[in-house]
């Protein structure tokens, strides 16, 4: 299987938490590639400033009237390259723990309301606080490092005493290490080169606890199936039509005979590929291929 290929089916069969991380790595390529264009064919790559200006959440309220999509585009933005590996690193690690801890169909909803509380924190503080008003005309805001901290908190008020284990630091609840993050961004504002990335921060932060609040004392929400099983936008609503079904478990002679036909049946899809190549296989192939290479 060509890498374009594994690629491609990862992301088709992958969790929301993979396809997050893959759109953000691809817009980084793309930008990229886009400046690299630009070089060789004028020597100045800095045409590319005026498309990352248009990705980017302005903190002018005038100028997001007219880049309203930004306030979506800007959570999956990044030009610099250290910026993007650790809000990767952060993702990845916080969206395991929030798959692990709440469940992987609430992750997309954090991560989209986080990134959009933190464009309107940012938004608000440079136009209402005075001390920001000599940069709301010029400053703008790009990262996932709002939707990322959403996350975060929403683990952590859902659930502030799950321990996790910090190197040099051993055993530590959540909710501290939370803290510490909010901490961190709250003495850092001062630093002027990234004061919008903290305030966002914090909207992020404040997303996430909300949600995690509310899940955590009214329960978590019925959510409807989207593309790839995930749930979106939709809020709970008040009257659901659920239907509860209870299974007996297997015994482990049944379990052992099922594991023995997908066996038996991952041989013959792979004796397939030998006789017929990759391509022969049907939709329903590949995708059971994909989930046995995940369980090994």
């Amino acid at each position: 299987m060509s890498i374009y290929r594994e690629i491609k089916e990862s992301f088709r069969y992958g969790s929301v938490l993979t396809r997050l991380i893959y759109i953000n790595i691809g817009v980084f390529l793309v930008l990229r590639l886009i400046q690299l264009l630009m070089v060789l064919a004028t020597g100045n790559g800095d045409f590319i400033q005026p498309l990352i200006l248009f990705l980017s959440v302005p903190s002018a309220p005038v100028s997001l009237l007219t880049h309203p999509w930004s306030a979506v585009t800007y959570m999956f933005l990044h030009y610099d390259f250290i910026h993007l590996i650790f809000n990767i690193l952060y993702l990845y690690w916080f969206g395991k723990l929030f798959t692990h801890v709440i469940n992987s169909r609430l992750l997309l909803r954090t991560y989209l309301y986080g990134g959009l509380a933190g464009a309107a924190f940012y938004i608000l503080a440079f136009n209402l606080i005075p001390g920001f008003w000599q940069f709301s005309a010029s400053s703008t805001l790009l990262g996932a490092s709002a939707a990322v901290m959403a996350i975060l908190f929403a683990v952590s008020a859902y659930q502030p005493n799950h321990p996790v284990n910090l190197m040099f630091f051993g055993e530590v609840r959540l909710k501290y290490v939370a803290l510490i993050a909010f901490v961190i961004d709250i003495v850092s504002i001062p630093n002027m080169s990234n004061t919008g990335g903290h305030l966002s921060h914090i909207g992020g932060a404040l997303m996430g606890l909300y949600l995690g609040w509310r899940w955590a004392s009214k329960g978590l929400p019925a959510t409807k199936p989207t593309i790839g099983g995930s749930a979106f936008f939709n809020w709970p609503s008040k009257k659901t039509n659920l239907t509860v079904s209870h299974k007996r478990p297997l015994t482990d002679m049944e379990y052992n005979t099922l594991k023995v036909q997908r066996q038996k049946e991952i041989d013959r899809i792979l004796e397939k590929i030998k006789n017929s190549g990759y391509d022969s296989l049907t939709q329903t192939e590949k995708k059971m291929l994909f989930d046995a290479s995940k369980d090994r």
